[in-house]
């Protein structure tokens, strides 16, 4: 196929597996240019021994591979934790953040290399394409923008398998191991294959890093996790790197089958999609960080917190990091975590994540208030005037009606 297009090269978000092995070779065959294959290291595990020689004979000018691992947890990860950032009751964003950090570095790779174009492996049916496309055009809109999955021929993974076997490219999956996986240090998530239904269990031999709860050890591990302005610092008093914090975490809850999820999501895109996420470490964190604000923010700056926090979550699930309104956010949550400073101790079992303990140096909790016992600080009889006056609206609503009832009674 002629190149009609104007793109003489183009970089390529290439992991290696199945999708973006098929795309690498399809994009050469089809636009017949330059592609510069571009890996981001996000802890997904992969030791990418080899990837570099994969991508050159799958026809890859050269390979990048950067390490965002930290930058994934500092930037993004622990931003949307202060936030308290919840997907529909469930998901932590471990996938919805790690796309704009990705896109990010994919398009200053194209701005260095002078670039036309970008590519992705995303599908025409799920978020991850608006995420990256919405990154691109916040940061270099000139590039255009190369989307297999929404121009080509193949509409399965079986037809992606078909094109790699015709094309002699290797590929870890199979007809009958179909699920998609995306990994990264926040979590493991599993799509696809027989999952599409949801009334299917999932399979156990599926889960990589956290075991079933049966299996977990028949005895409560304590841990205590320490913060410093909202941000996790350290674990059972040991000030750690983020890295190596949540890698750490990630061990033990995965452990103690700590955050397995299964959840029904409404994609951006307007349907429902069936998915099972392990998040140990961010479960355990996020239960920790809410914990620690129940102690140190005041009533009306957490309900309002919460509001903000659905907003945020919805916003990150989209695709919105680099706008205005996410750094608006992030200013009003940096103001409510100055003070998230101190430690929760949690005892994990079988999957159950249960805090017993936090404490703070700023923490508004006064035991000579809350005390039942008796006290010098707090006159019950104050509660009489407080009741009459915050149920006066309660108060004249019933005496109106009343009146009304009456007058219609009088006719």
């Amino acid at each position: 196929m002629p190149n009609d297009s104007g793109i003489k090269k183009a970089v390529l978000a290439y992991s290696g597996g199945l999708d973006t092995s098929v795309i690498l070779a399809w994009i050469k065959e089809q636009y017949g240019c330059e592609v510069i294959a571009y890996t981001a290291d996000l802890g997904q595990g992969d030791s990418f021994e080899g990837l570099e020689q994969k991508a050159i004979a799958t026809g890859a000018s050269k390979l990048y591979v950067k390490d965002l691992k930290k930058e994934l947890v500092t930037d993004y990860a622990f931003p949307v934790l202060r936030a308290g950032a919840l997907y529909e009751r469930k998901y932590l964003l471990g996938t919805s953040f790690a796309r704009p950090v990705t896109a990010k570095h994919q398009v200053e790779i194209a701005l260095a290399e002078g670039a036309d174009a970008v590519a992705h492996g995303c599908t025409g049916k799920g978020n991850d394409q608006v995420r990256f496309e919405l990154t691109y055009q916040a940061l270099a809109p000139e590039l255009k923008v190369i989307a297999p999955w929404r121009e080509w021929d193949i509409r399965s993974r079986e037809d992606a398998l078909d094109f790699a076997y015709a094309h002699n490219i290797p590929v870890s999956q199979s007809k009958t191991n179909i699920y998609s996986h995306d990994q990264n240090i926040w979590h493991l998530s599993h799509e696809g294959g027989e999952l599409e239904d949801p009334w299917t269990s999932p399979n156990e031999d599926m889960f990589e890093i956290s075991v079933h709860p049966v299996d977990a050890p028949d005895k409560v591990t304590t841990i205590t996790i320490g913060f410093e302005e909202g941000n996790p610092v350290s674990l059972d008093g040991e000030v750690m790197d983020p890295v190596a914090l949540i890698e750490a975490v990630n061990k033990v809850g995965g452990e103690n089958a700590i955050g397995r999820v299964d959840l029904v999501e409404n994609r951006l895109v307007g349907m429902k999609n069936h998915g099972v996420y392990e998040q140990p470490g961010a479960t355990i964190l996020s239960t920790a960080h809410k914990e620690l604000e129940s102690i140190v923010l005041d009533r009306d700056t957490m309900h309002y917190k919460d509001l903000i926090a659905q907003r945020y979550a919805e916003l990150v699930y989209n695709g919105l990091w680099f706008t205005p309104l996410r750094e608006a956010f992030d200013a009003f949550v940096d103001v409510t975590q100055k003070p998230m400073t101190g430690e929760v101790r949690m005892q994990l079992y079988k999957g159950n994540c249960i805090v017993t303990g936090r404490r703070s140096p700023y923490t508004l909790y006064n035991y000579d208030f809350a005390t039942f016992g008796e006290d010098e600080v707090y006159n019950q009889a104050d509660a009489k005037g407080f009741i009459n006056l915050f149920g006066l609206p309660l108060k004249v609503a019933a005496l109106a009606k009343r009146h009304q009832e009456a007058q219609g009674d009088a006719k």
